[in-house]
């Protein structure tokens, strides 16, 4: 039946609920003419009769019987779906993919929550990745936004601030420098420092904060690509590290780790929503930015 509609089965339901065709075309407010050739053309491509013609009225043979109740069985199925794309029109269903990188996992479940908390038909899909691999993301369209630091990317974007970030020194609480006030970075120069890997956003701060200016570049003591690692490097005593302060919420609290009072930190960077600018939001898309947008900074850490 290559040639079934939903209009040819709704026209079916509906002759066989009026029992004839003129009440069916009142209700289904089109012409008797327009009935008679979808049933017809249903006949046809059925190669059976769907209706017993007695006395002026119709009746549902065998066959009609099984078309009305697979009419039957989808109306439901087709309410459901007009009140989904409804409840997705009006931003209240959906699903949304949303790119965070690494030292924005420390808040971005909390909004995330919150935000599903408010619309629980709106699936949230989390991808978690250093700042060249939510890029990525963003460039192949597998996400549909991102929450990220300096949005300055080789192709064009839409972003919207959403709060300030600070960078620290942080150290661990028995270091040398943890009581000390006021501490000039020319100081930091003789310590061990872990950082992060090229390329990501923290180890572009190191470069810009320390790199050439004190008296002697402070030494690279061990490089990490995980922010959990070098907070337990940190604790273990094996040097300094110029982190996100987003990140070291819990430890300083519980005493674990401490923020030293570096002359000129912290450095305030920015956190940015960011999507393609080629590519349009979904409603529920525009939710999340939205909700980011207005309420993300409520969901930050803070430390200093």
């Amino acid at each position: 039946m290559r040639r079934l509609t939903l209009k040819q089965l709704m026209t079916i339901r509906a002759v066989a609920q009026a029992g004839t065709i003129a009440m069916a075309a009142e209700t289904l407010n089109v012409t008797a003419a327009t009935l008679t050739s979808r049933i017809k053309h249903l006949e046809e491509d059925a190669q059976t009769l769907l209706f017993d013609r007695i006395g002026g009225r119709l009746r549902l043979t065998d066959a009609g019987q099984e078309v009305v109740n697979a009419a039957t069985r989808i109306h439901p199925v087709l309410n459901d779906l007009d009140n989904t794309l409804t409840a997705i029109r009006d931003k209240k269903a959906g699903r949304v993919t949303v790119g965070v990188v690494s030292t924005a996992k420390y808040f971005a479940p909390r909004l995330i929550a919150a935000f599903s908390k408010q619309n629980p038909r709106i699936e949230v899909s989390i991808s978690v990745g250093n700042r060249q691999e939510i890029i990525e993301s963003l460039r192949d369209y597998s996400i549909d936004l991102a929450m990220m630091g300096r949005p300055l990317l080789d192709f064009e974007v839409s972003s919207e601030y959403f709060g300030q970030h600070p960078q620290v020194v942080i150290a661990a609480p028995d270091h040398q420098l943890a009581q000390r006030k006021a501490i000039d970075k020319a100081e930091l120069s003789s310590e061990s420092f872990i950082v992060r890997e090229p390329g990501s956003g923290t180890r572009g701060i190191f470069d810009y904060f320390l790199g050439g200016i004190v008296v002697r570049q402070p030494r690279i003591g061990i490089e990490i690509g995980s922010n959990e690692t070098i907070k337990q490097a940190i604790m273990a005593g094996l040097g300094l590290a110029l982190i996100s302060a987003h990140t070291i919420e819990a430890e300083v609290a519980a005493g674990r780790l401490v923020v030293l009072d570096v002359v000129g930190l912290p450095i305030m960077r920015e956190w940015f929503v960011v999507h393609r600018a080629d590519h349009i939001l979904s409603p529920i898309g525009q939710a999340m930015w939205d909700f980011i947008v207005q309420d993300g900074k409520s969901f930050l850490p803070k430390v200093v």
